[in-house]
């Protein structure tokens, strides 16, 4: 039970190898318990994922000492949990615990995928004594208002969920009964079809530890000092960052690719460390599989392919920097991605889509020669560099908060039971949340715009980040505007219909606008010049695709939905019809910036 600075006490397992030492570390903070299976664990060799045990056992071998150490509040630690806030202060106690041991010989190397990266980045933040390197895994929030809690000021619902299946586990509710039968008993998916929640009326109620901190983060819209504190905004720390060999990896159906690319560049610029950079096309934290959603990348598609299994990769980054070796680690690729595209287009044994991709190396992101390119939204529905005509008529749409364009795929995790993430034909379907009859496709649906190019001359590959710069104009106080990144298949024996592959997306509540610090209402009426942030790709458009962009006002249950009536964040109890309105002309353009290699 290691003491941090307040009194409270961290379970915290030390693996030793054999031997006096001392002996270098690695570290990993976890909220998932430090003797549980990590299911993100395995490889493509071994697919079964190992219990935290097993990994030990991996790296003390290789003469590491290895440390698990539970979140504070979870599991058999003591104190409350309050989710992202508390990791910077006690991560930075545990690496000052762990140096003054025997056994450490003062480097400390830190790993860990998703909440136990985000507890990495808050530690490093703060340069604690001993920390050598860092493997951040699909998280390490640059900007939680960005990415990972909101988006363009629109809730994250992957929070809404995690907070209830975590509640399940948290030791209150193992220790309780009562509280465990409670939790238990709720139906989320039904409770999903039940919004607005309310504080003390939720799924959530029966562990009010859990509610409260929800519903804080909920509620805190305006991005001002509350999301710039230690544990939510590593961007703020950029200048100070522990400067040690950093590797961010993420993928491109997965909530982090933005997180790590900002983390990537912004320690770069600022000259902490030497940051590399990993993005795949996996969802969160499955690095050694192929396929994800309805779509097959092919056997190039694992990290396994090029680095071996993800156990050896890491023992050769903490070999190099953790002991010195010389491996040749420094000398490797500073940028790795995978651009998805280029495969057959068939459908295989398994029904789903071969789209294929490769990996591609590069020295610096975006990729060096990179042209970024606007494409402009037509108000006929073509999507072109040329622009738009003089005069052109804007085209508006009903945007009903009661019935949300359903959430189909996409960067998503976390929020099982309810949807899934990864890449899917953008069609409605039985059994997805949200989606009616008559199951048609969401192009077909009137309160999405979509914008496609011609079938494509040649290939095209798109590589970096990507932004939507629109005029929109709304007759309410307030909406969301969504973009989505498609490419669209042709029609073939195998997909008579085509196969519409989403990429990436983005979304923003107009109320942040401008300063998203201090957010105001729409004007009712009034043309408005918007930009939407999607997230970063990477994808090879065949010759005889299309590439889409559909613009839209909702994607629900990946966001919460906007009630459209101005109330505050998380509070609304009314919802309006709002009629939206996208000018397409020459002296209002709007275009998608694509990044072409």
């Amino acid at each position: 039970m290691v003491p941090c600075r307040d009194g409270v006490r961290l379970a915290t397992d030390a693996w030793l190898p054999e031997g006096e030492g001392p002996f270098p570390v690695i570290l990993e903070r976890t909220p998932y318990g430090r003797r549980e299976i990590s299911r993100s664990e395995r490889t493509e060799a071994d697919p079964k994922p190992q219990p935290r045990s097993a990994i030990a056992a991996y790296f003390v071998a290789h003469g590491y000492a290895v440390v698990y150490q539970d979140c504070r509040g979870r599991y058999g630690s003591e104190g409350a949990f309050i989710k992202y806030l508390s990791d910077g202060e006690d991560g930075f106690d545990c690496c000052a615990w762990i140096v003054e041991q025997p056994w450490c010989n003062g480097r400390i190397g830190t790993m860990g995928l998703s909440y136990a990266a985000h507890t990495q980045a808050a530690l490093g933040c703060l340069a604690p004594p001993g920390l050598a390197a860092q493997i951040l895994d699909s998280g390490g929030f640059s900007d939680a208002w960005q990415g990972g809690i909101r988006r363009g000021g629109a809730f994250e619902l992957k929070q809404a969920s995690w907070a209830f299946n975590q509640a399940r586990l948290a030791p209150e509710s193992k220790a309780d009964p009562v509280r465990a039968a409670a939790l238990a008993g709720e139906d989320l998916v039904e409770w999903f079809h039940r919004f607005p929640w309310k504080r003390g009326q939720s799924p959530v109620r029966h562990a009010p530890d859990y509610e409260d901190y929800l519903f804080e983060q909920w509620e805190h819209g305006a991005r001002d000092e509350y999301w710039q504190r230690l544990g939510l905004f590593a961007k703020g720390w950029h200048d100070r960052y522990a400067a040690v060999p950093t590797l961010h990896m993420s993928s491109w159906y997965d909530p982090y690719p933005r997180t790590a690319t900002e983390n990537f560049c912004g320690l770069r610029d600022s000259g902490r460390g030497t940051p590399s950079l990993i993005l795949g096309p996996w969802t969160h934290g499955n690095r050694s599989e192929t396929a994800f959603g309805e779509v097959e990348f092919g056997p190039d598609a694992t990290i396994d392919s090029w680095a071996g299994d993800w156990r050896a990769f890491r023992l050769r980054f903490f070999d190099r920097w953790l002991k010195g070796l010389p491996n040749g680690v420094e000398a490797a690729p500073r940028v790795r991605v995978f651009v998805m595209g280029g495969g057959s287009g068939r459908r295989n044994a398994a029904g789903r889509l071969e789209h294929g991709g490769r990996w591609r190396e590069a020295a610096d992101w975006p990729l060096p020669g990179t042209r970024f390119a606007p494409f402009h939204l037509h108000g006929d529905g073509l999507l072109a560099e040329a622009a738009p005509a003089e005069g052109a008529a804007p085209l508006a749409w009903d945007a009903d908060p009661r019935q949300p364009v359903p959430s189909i795929g996409g960067a998503i995790t976390s929020m099982e039971p309810v949807i899934a993430g990864g890449p899917m034909d953008q069609r409605e379907r039985p059994g997805l949340f949200g989606c009616r009859p008559p199951y048609l496709p969401l192009a077909s649906r009137p309160d999405v715009l979509v914008f496609q190019t011609p079938p494509l001359e040649h290939d095209v590959e798109v590589v970096g980040p990507v932004t939507a710069e629109l005029w929109i104009a709304t007759d309410g106080p307030d909406t969301d505007i969504t973009a989505k990144l498609v490419d669209v298949h042709p029609a073939t024996a195998d997909w008579p219909q085509g196969f519409a592959m989403n990429l990436c997306e983005g979304i923003l509540r107009c109320r942040y606008r401008d300063d998203p610090a201090q957010p105001r209402p729409m004007q009712p009426g009034v043309p408005t010049r918007i930009t939407v942030e999607l997230f970063p790709t990477a994808n090879r458009f065949l010759a005889g695709h299309r590439i889409r962009l559909d613009i839209a006002a909702s994607e629900f249950p990946h966001y919460d939905v906007n009630p459209q009536t101005g109330e505050p964040e998380g509070a609304a109890r009314r919802m309006r019809v709002a009629v939206n309105t996208l000018f397409v002309d020459a002296a209002r353009p709007s275009q998608v910036v694509l990044p072409l290699v």
